[in-house]
């Protein structure tokens, strides 16, 4: 814990400088890439070994791929899919992109044929860069989307797409970027929201600088002589595009790239190979290590520094589990695609408090607002917003410039010049922000508002459980009754009586420690929650689930 509080200092002497021209792939590439020992990249391959790639090599090909676009026909505002895992092929095509003006669309190798193709349909991408992981998803969406004229495969061979390797090596390696404004369009991220169509999120360029404040404060100030980065995270969302892989490369450190999927071990081996010094990892990620290695300093010579955790609470068992295990304050972040790292905690600066969003970052005027936009006092639950000016009245960089093509929702993003977010919190007097989960994941129970996570939270210190997510269930006297759909740990012992007693064991658990209405009336043990890729657990599935099951029941009466 900081010895003394530095939050409102920082918080009100901070000032945007937001260049008139800006450019991500200048920010994050261009201006290390004449030192050739600087390493940009280290690739974490079990199959292929490990390599470092410079941001020389890295500004090198990019300038190759550049060529390459501009003769396919890729030009200022053109949309340009990425398809690949965490490589550093990745870098290479946004660098590449921002380069040519062009709006880098990236999406997730975890995509079907059907979300792929939405998203090229949606977008009119015009190229696709893919490696062998998406070819089945991209040539089942191929023949439905007629605005892509070109993919440009790796790892492969085949024919009838433009090979990486032999269209890099036969471009010109010095290349002559265009000029950007800050405002101008750079990646367009598909949001992966709980209902209805994705949305594409325009971001500018602008965005990565407006990330900054949080990634700093979050990394407890990165970057330190020596630091390392790495990330679960996948590459192709804001959590590992904008809070991982761009911000480490704009101040020209190592991140770690890897393939391999994500487990406990393979985590804590890769950040002691690696000698990882800052990471961001995911809530559901921190309560698998808890999980399956309670002590990882007894196993692995890590040299942590900073962990910064999102997309859902960490609540204070993970808080308390990583205080002990890493001797590490967890800095819980708060953002969203559209707007990201608004609020958070820094604990080398000013005290964070277990289960707490923390504290907007400096740059950003962040309130609880009530359904008319208006700003809630102390201990009220209300939707988060952000002011589309500063307190100092600059213009928010971090804020998305729109939808793809969707001016209504644009504007229904907005209740005058705030930003709704559509989570819910509440503010204490201190300043602290408290997550009470999603505007639809809030329901009423016998008269009672509940939100999940609070809920969520006490069931995953029970040591039978991995995981944990809360939805109502319909109920004909109560208007709604809690259920609880729960991961069971490895080795908790199963079978009808031992499922009975446990059930009983956690409803007493959970009603030991909270309200009694807080309880799950109703308990089912599930091998895995549906989750997004982005590692948020998806309760409008499971909301949806109960309902259907309480629509057939009634009708079956």
């Amino acid at each position: 814990m900081p010895a003394t509080d530095h939050y409102d200092a920082l918080y009100q002497s901070f000032r945007w400088m937001i260049p008139e021209d800006c450019n991500i792939a200048h920010l994050c590439c261009g201006r290390w890439s004449d030192d050739p020992e600087r390493i940009a990249i280290v690739v974490d391959d079990a199959l292929n070994g490990h390599r470092e790639v410079s941001y020389a090599s890295l500004q090198r090909d990019a300038n190759r791929l550049s060529h390459v676009l501009r003769s396919l026909g890729v030009e200022r505002g053109s949309r340009v899919a990425i398809v690949m895992p965490q490589r550093p092929e990745v870098a290479v095509a946004h660098i590449s992109c921002q380069q040519l003006g062009a709006i880098a669309m990236p999406l997730s190798v975890l995509f079907g044929p059907e979300a792929i193709e939405y998203r090229l349909q949606d977008s009119e991408a015009m190229v696709a860069i893919v490696d062998a992981s998406a070819l089945a998803a991209i040539d089942a969406a191929l023949p439905h989307c007629p605005s892509l004229q070109h993919v440009i495969a790796l790892d492969t061979q085949r024919a009838d797409l433009i090979d990486w390797t032999n269209a890099l090596a036969n471009a010109p390696d010095r290349f002559t970027p265009v000029t950007t404004s800050a405002n101008d369009p750079a990646i367009l991220i598909y949001t992966s929201g709980t209902t209805g169509s994705p949305k594409g999120a325009l971001i500018p360029q602008s965005a990565l600088i407006g990330n900054l404040p949080g990634f700093v404060a979050s990394q407890n100030w990165f970057p330190k002589q020596g630091d390392v980065f790495w990330s679960p995270a996948d590459w192709a969302w804001t959590g590992g595009l904008m809070d991982a892989l761009l911000p480490t490369l704009y101040f020209g450190r190592t991140i770690i790239a890897s393939r391999a999927r994500f487990s406990p071990e393979h985590a804590f081996e890769l950040m002691a190979r690696h000698g990882v010094t800052n990471t961001f990892l995911f809530p559901t990620a921190l309560k698998m290590m808890m999980k399956a290695v309670p002590a990882p300093k007894q196993h692995y010579p890590l040299k942590l520094r900073a962990i910064m955790s999102a997309g859902e609470a960490v609540g204070d068992a993970v808080f308390q589990w990583v205080q002990d295990a890493f001797d590490i304050t967890v800095n819980e972040m708060f953002g969203q695609t559209e707007a990201n790292y608004l609020v958070g905690n820094c604990a080398l600066y000013w005290p964070a408090r277990a289960g707490s969003m923390g504290k907007p970052y400096p740059g950003h005027r962040v309130a609880v607002l009530d359904d008319t936009g208006e700003p809630l006092g102390p201990g009220q639950i209300g939707e988060v917003g952000l002011h589309r000016r500063d307190i100092h009245g600059q213009p928010d960089p971090v804020i998305f410039n729109s939808y793809w093509r969707r001016p209504d929702a644009s504007r229904d993003k907005y209740r005058g010049d705030w930003l709704m977010t559509g989570d819910l919190a509440e503010m204490d007097a201190d300043g602290y922000l408290w997550y009470r989960g999603r505007a639809d994941d809030m329901f009423k129970a016998a008269g009672y508002r509940i939100g999940p996570s609070e809920i969520e939270n006490c069931l995953v210190k029970h040591p039978a459980v991995a995981n944990a997510a809360v939805v109502p269930t319909p109920d004909a006297e109560r208007g709604n009754l809690v259920k609880a759909f729960i991961v069971l740990t490895p080795e908790t012992p199963r079978g009808e009586q031992q499922d009975a007693e446990l059930i009983k064991a956690l409803q007493q658990h959970v009603r030991g420690q909270l309200a009694p209405y807080e309880y799950p009336k109703q308990i089912e043990f599930i091998d895995a929650l549906p989750m997004t890729t982005t590692g948020k657990v998806q309760r409008n599935i499971l909301r949806a689930l109960e309902l259907n099951r309480a629509t057939a029941e009634n009708q079956s009466h």
